[in-house]
C-alpha cells in the first residue's frame, strides 16, 4: 500500500508537525481543518473599531468545508469522495447554524458524521474544526 503525506503550498501552515492530509492506499485522511487562511487570519471573524470580536459559525463552517475541499483537490479527490466527517464545536448552541450550512454541501447520501463539543480549539476565534476521511481509489488521473 502506498502512503504519502503533504503540506500544501498556499494554504495555512499546520500549527504542528503534521500534514494537511495523508493518503494511505485509496484512503485520504484530512487533518483537523479550521477557517484559518494562508495569512493566518480567519473567515467568520469580525473585529469592530472598538475591538469587539464577533464570530460567525455559518461563515466559519463554509470556510472549513472549502478548506477541506481544497485539500481534497490537492490529494486528487473532491467532497463527493468523503466517507466520514468528525466535527468539533466549541458550543453546541452553534449546532443549528453549522448544520444549516453543512446541509448546503451534503445530504443523507453524504459522509457519515459525528459532531461533538470541545472545550477549546487552538485559537480563541475558532468555533469549529473538522477532520475527515475520503475514499478515492488511485487512477491514472489521481
Amino acid at each position: 500500500m502506498s502512503k504519502n503525506s503533504e503540506v500544501i503550498d498556499g494554504k495555512a501552515r499546520p500549527l504542528g508537525a503534521y500534514p494537511h492530509f495523508k493518503r494511505a492506499g485509496d484512503f485520504i485522511f484530512i487533518s483537523g481543518t479550521s477557517s484559518r487562511r494562508a495569512d493566518n487570519s480567519f473567515d467568520g471573524v469580525t473585529v469592530s473599531e472598538t475591538g469587539k470580536v464577533t464570530l460567525d459559525i455559518k461563515a466559519q463552517t463554509h470556510a472549513v468545508i472549502k478548506n477541506i475541499e481544497q485539500t481534497l483537490i490537492a490529494a486528487g479527490a473532491g467532497l463527493a469522495d468523503l466517507v466520514e466527517i468528525s466535527t468539533f464545536l466549541i458550543n453546541m448552541d452553534d449546532f443549528k447554524g453549522y448544520n444549516e450550512v453543512y446541509g448546503t454541501y451534503f445530504d443523507h447520501t453524504g459522509p457519515a458524521r459525528t459532531t461533538v463539543a470541545a472545550k477549546e480549539l487552538p485559537h480563541p476565534n475558532l468555533l469549529i474544526e473538522i477532520k475527515a476521511i475520503a475514499f478515492a481509489p488511485k487512477t491514472e488521473e489521481r
